[in-house]
């Protein structure tokens, strides 16, 4: 049977997304949420660049849901919980890449009886967080008795990620330190970053009384570096590192990191990749231990990034992935723990 699945919002993921449910043979597009006036009536095979496709865009949300999908793809900027609830209270369920991957009690009530009322199901992924940072080393532990640390971190050029407005003005890059320091990104990160290391302690078995530590560093240009926001001048962020780690009897046992630089030159402290270059990395340390090394979701190139960023569409098809098994599933949250092993289909050419 086929699955009815509405995109809500339109933006690099949601494009992506809208290009995977296309290729899926088990969905079917049947609308789509846009917040810009403008879109409103465009078909969304115009609106990413392409031939119409039949399925208008529109900003009513009231007629959209009265649709009657079985799942919502939500991926805006920033969350709405009303929103979430709206949706799964009208029937149907909801995956998503900004929130709800690990909720406790707070982050989660209001959403979790939403779903009880309307019978649906809320399953939050996607790649960093909702995947790398927890279900991957989740997944790689299994491989370990003994697990005494486990951790996911990635490593990227922020100028690849086509978004100016965010790096701009909620990451702060091209701020000074002092701005960075005090701007909402550690709290935006750490509401999804901290949930992805809760369910890493929760699922291994650490102490419930770990202690959280959280860290955000910043570089600064040494000269003039070109990017996609305008020049960083000397003095101003041109690097941010942000972590998260749970600590048991002093011990680290478990982290989430991301790395973002804006190249790799004439950067104060002088941070690089290395000689791995851009990556995402799991470590597992236990009988035995595993380092894995994940390329191909980071761009060849600042152009290509702007183009097509394979993070972002990582994103996306991770989401769409989801939605048979978060339509199978009992209503509630489901979270990796309670799903079962989600997997991509085959291309519609090899079928």
């Amino acid at each position: 049977m086929t699955l009815r699945v509405i995109q809500w919002a339109t933006g690099g993921v949601g494009r992506a997304a809208i290009e995977a449910i296309d290729r899926h043979p088990e969905l079917e597009l049947v609308g789509c949420w846009v917040h810009d006036e403008a879109k409103d009536g465009v078909d969304v095979g115009v609106i990413l660049g392409d031939d119409p496709i039949g399925v208008l865009a529109t900003t009513d949300k009231d007629a959209l849901l009265a649709i009657g999908a079985d799942c919502v793809v939500y991926a805006p900027l920033l969350p709405s919980t009303r929103d979430v609830c709206a949706i799964l209270r009208s029937g149907a369920n909801v995956v998503t890449p900004v929130g709800w991957f690990y909720p406790d009690a707070d982050q989660g009530s209001r959403v979790e009886a939403a779903a009880r009322e309307g019978g649906t199901t809320l399953h939050g992924t996607g790649l960093n967080p909702g995947g790398i940072t927890e279900l991957h080393p989740l997944v790689f532990s299994a491989l370990s008795s003994a697990v005494t640390f486990v951790r996911g971190e990635e490593f990227s050029d922020i100028r690849t990620y086509d978004a100016p407005d965010v790096v701009r003005d909620i990451m702060l890059f091209g701020g000074t330190p002092e701005e960075a320091r005090s701007g909402p990104m550690l709290d935006l990160l750490s509401a999804g970053f901290l949930q992805s290391l809760r369910m890493m302690v929760d699922v291994l078995g650490f102490s419930p009384d770990a202690e959280v530590r959280t860290q955000h560093e910043v570089a600064v240009a040494t000269a003039p570096i070109d990017s996609p926001i305008g020049v960083i001048e000397p003095g101003k962020v041109a690097g941010q590192r942000f972590a998260w780690e749970a600590v048991v009897r002093e011990r680290v046992v478990a982290r989430v990191a991301v790395n973002w630089l804006m190249g790799e030159e004439h950067l104060d402290p002088p941070w690089a990749f290395g000689p791995e270059g851009e990556r995402f990395e799991v470590e597992v340390q236990g009988d035995p231990p595993a380092f894995v090394t994940i390329r191909g979701w980071q761009p060849e190139t600042v152009a290509e990034g702007l183009a097509r960023n394979p993070g972002v569409v990582a994103t996306a098809v991770h989401c769409v992935s989801s939605v048979p098994y978060v339509v199978a599933a009992p209503p509630g949250i489901a979270t990796y723990v309670d799903l079962p092993l989600v997997a991509g289909r085959a291309h519609p050419d090899l079928a």
